[in-house]
């Protein structure tokens, strides 16, 4: 799942090279949009919402996409070569005079009027990255269900839009609990920190090629992707398990030491070794 950073990165490298030009080229390569072509439209902006991007065009017009896992806008210049993966991965293609943007492996491809955006993102809870961003109802929407796991409700982006499985890890880190916590046992002075610290870690990353959260030369991270390196506070064992419903599970890392609250339930799948590709963009 990507970060709010890593989209709202995207959505600025679109804004940088499309607004305010017309399209000279339109190209969406999923069938129910094949004989749509925008080509002569001006692009107003592009702006992310959570980890939805919209891009609108003149005449009430917006494209909504969402990366997913694997999905990404990559933008060239005239004659460069398009390296974003093989051809048959494009769902995209948005060409002005000077610049493509190219869409890759995109999940979610859909164009809607612009005045009914809120059809797709009006679910989204306070955007950490975006002018809604309300540090009080976070925190309210997290804790509405106070069983919930806290690693659950910081990833639903009902509750506040922009969390990922990077940052859900390394947030309960620095919080001091494990993912598995119930939000509703968070001590009061750590859920008051709570937006604070979410909002500081999306910010800081936002203009980084590479995520860090540590503030450490040497290392990024404080535990997502280092099972079973050691915890660079006290040298145990980072573990990873996976945290889910059972149909959306995802790798999850903690520290036992430094972590306090519940470990996973029994019988849930744990390593010793991390399986998992490390993901910093």
């Amino acid at each position: 799942m990507p970060e709010g950073d890593t989209v709202w990165q995207a959505a600025r490298r679109l804004h940088e090279a499309l607004a305010g030009k017309a399209l000279t080229r339109s190209d969406f390569r999923v069938p129910k949009y094949a004989t749509v072509d925008l080509t002569g439209r001006r692009v107003l902006n592009t702006i992310p919402r959570g980890k939805h991007i919209l891009t609108r065009f003149e005449g009430d017009l917006t494209l909504h996409t969402h990366l997913r896992m694997e999905g990404a806008w990559k933008v060239y210049g005239p004659g460069e070569r398009w390296r974003g993966g093989p051809a048959y991965q494009i769902r995209a293609v948005l060409g002005t005079a000077d610049r493509t943007a190219v869409g890759y492996r995109l999940q979610v491809l859909e164009l809607l009027r612009t005045t009914e955006e809120e059809r797709v993102v009006g679910h989204l809870g306070p955007d950490l990255l975006g002018p809604d961003w309300d540090p009080e109802r976070a925190l309210a929407n997290v804790l509405s269900d106070p069983a919930r796991e806290l690693g659950e409700a910081l990833l639903d982006q009902r509750n506040l839009a922009g969390i990922g499985n990077v940052y859900k890890s390394e947030l309960c880190f620095l919080l001091g609990v494990t993912p598995w916590l119930p939000a509703g046992a968070l001590p009061a002075e750590l859920a008051r920190q709570l937006p604070a610290l979410a909002k500081r870690l999306l910010e800081t990353n936002r203009d980084r090629p590479v995520r860090q959260t540590t503030g450490l030369h040497r290392y990024d991270l404080f535990v997502y992707g280092r099972a079973p390196r050691p915890c660079l506070r006290c040298h145990t064992p980072v573990r990873v398990a996976d945290q889910g419903d059972g149909s959306q599970e995802r790798p999850t890392y903690w520290c036992p030491t430094c972590q306090r609250g519940p470990a996973p339930a029994p019988g849930t799948p744990q390593r010793w070794r991390d399986k998992y590709p490390r993901r910093t963009g």
